[in-house]
């Protein structure tokens, strides 16, 4: 039932689940919060799925317009880099995100030149 409004709610509509839990109704009201979450969260899954024209699921499974606005993030580091990086930032004394970090002020300090 979520994903048959979900998908007739106007582009740009905020708050999507609040906009489709009010359009349940009754359904809705009685409903428990465990049970509206989990169908939910199902709906999104569903919608960016059978709709990524639409929806699109950024990577903390937050559903949004797929209107360019948002811009998925790559998570993804493969398990030899992230070995490196974790040799690297131990070789320095320091953690891979503060290793990270200043990885990219040397990369932007050597583009300014």
């Amino acid at each position: 039932m979520m994903l048959e409004v979900l998908v007739q709610l106007p582009s740009g509509t905020t708050n999507l689940k609040d906009h489709v839990v009010a359009a349940l109704g009754i359904v809705g009201q009685m409903s428990t919060t465990r049970d509206i979450n989990e169908a939910w969260n199902q709906a999104k899954r569903m919608a960016a799925n059978e709709y990524p024209e639409r929806f699109i699921l950024d990577g903390r499974k937050v559903l949004h317009w797929n209107d360019d606005s948002v811009k998925v993030l790559d998570k993804t580091i493969s398990a030899a880099n992230y070995k490196k990086l974790n040799e690297m930032a131990e070789s320095e004394s320091c953690s891979v995100n503060e290793l990270i970090s200043r990885l990219i002020r040397y990369y932007r300090k050597k583009g300014q030149k």
